[in-house]
């Protein structure tokens, strides 16, 4: 729920069942929508003591995302606009994750001042599911000038905890122990993309023939050296993110750089910005841990700005699974 800009509620449905099969099964989650969707919006209007009276929009994912879990919050959202004769805004969930940075903290000074990018800026945006460079230059405003041609960095961290034995979501688990083990104990090989692609693929396949390797070796070698391992794969997964992050910063000239999505949590790429930021004189943003990882506070905060713009969408609006930055039929 969010009123003038100021977010009132933050609902979350967590979905445990992901955690028995390591990893998220698509027709569990659709499902576990269904069952948690009512309740989150009826939780989220009484926390916040709102009437449906009061509400001026619906705003909801059109995506990207799975299409089951897309369906159930688009069919949801038409159907409350249409019962309440609202309008309806769509939001693209990668550019809600780069709006994340305009939620008002709630460590702000008593003065409402408190640090937030300025247009143009650049945003990584790194999850499961994408690994982004976004050139930022409005609120509604954004491009892609580097992705990932394959694999996200997200998924790169959660098959090597899998490939390790560890449970799911394992990318959180990786950090945690990479904090107790050296970076430097070992290499992996580097993956050459041109200009500001990424790809990780190859280092998920490098990695599964190393732990192969080395157990050959010794059966024990990962319950031997898990916090070392974890430490050298985050390390050599950060660089090559800060690596393209540099480069798209010295074509832009661009010092405004923030991070985003789930893997923005990493205290690794939170360390290595800090550091790059001393090293280059960029002022960088981080959003709040609890606005890193899918969140509604960060789709109501895209919609915000949709509504202030007059950008709303028709009943017949569907949703799109591998929806683009910067693509939006509304308006």
């Amino acid at each position: 729920m969010i009123r003038a800009g100021k977010v009132l509620n933050n609902v979350i449905a967590s979905q445990a069942i992901h955690y028995q099969y390591g990893g998220v099964v698509p027709e569990l989650a659709s499902r576990a929508h269904q069952r948690n969707i009512w309740h989150v919006v009826n939780d989220a209007m009484l926390q916040a003591g709102i009437k449906n009276n009061e509400l001026n929009a619906i705003a909801f994912t059109r995506g990207p995302g799975l299409m089951g879990s897309l369906l159930v919050g688009v069919s949801f959202a038409k159907g409350m606009a249409l019962a309440l004769d609202l309008p309806l805004i769509e939001v693209n969930h990668m550019e809600a994750h780069v709006l994340a940075h305009f939620i008002p903290s709630r460590l702000a000074s008593a003065s409402g001042d408190e640090p937030r990018p300025q247009f143009p800026f650049l945003c990584l945006t790194v999850s499961g599911g994408h690994t982004q460079i976004v050139l930022v230059k409005d609120f509604l405003d954004m491009q892609v000038i580097g992705e990932t041609q394959d694999d996200a960095v997200g998924e790169a961290f959660d098959k090597a905890a899998k490939m390790m034995g560890l449970p799911y979501p394992g990318g959180p688990l990786i950090d945690k122990l990479a904090k107790e083990g050296n970076p430097n104990a070992f290499k992996f090989s580097q993956t050459v993309m041109p200009d500001l692609s990424f790809s990780f693929s190859g280092i998920k396949t490098a990695f599964l023939y190393f732990l192969r390797d080395r157990k050959k070796e010794d059966e024990n070698f990962v319950e031997k050296n898990l916090n070392d391992i974890c430490a050298s794969l985050q390390r050599h997964l950060v660089q090559m993110l800060i690596q393209k992050l540099k480069l798209a910063a010295q074509q832009t000239g661009i010092k405004e750089i923030a991070i985003a999505g789930g893997v923005a949590a990493n205290s690794g790429l939170r360390n290595a910005m800090n550091i790059a930021a001393e090293e280059l004189n960029w002022r960088i943003f981080i959003p709040e841990f609890q606005y890193c990882t899918d969140n509604a506070a960060m789709i109501a905060m895209a919609a915000h700005y949709k509504f202030l713009d007059g950008k709303f969408c028709g009943l017949d609006v569907a949703p799109i699974s591998n929806m683009s930055v910067g693509t939006s039929g509304s308006g």
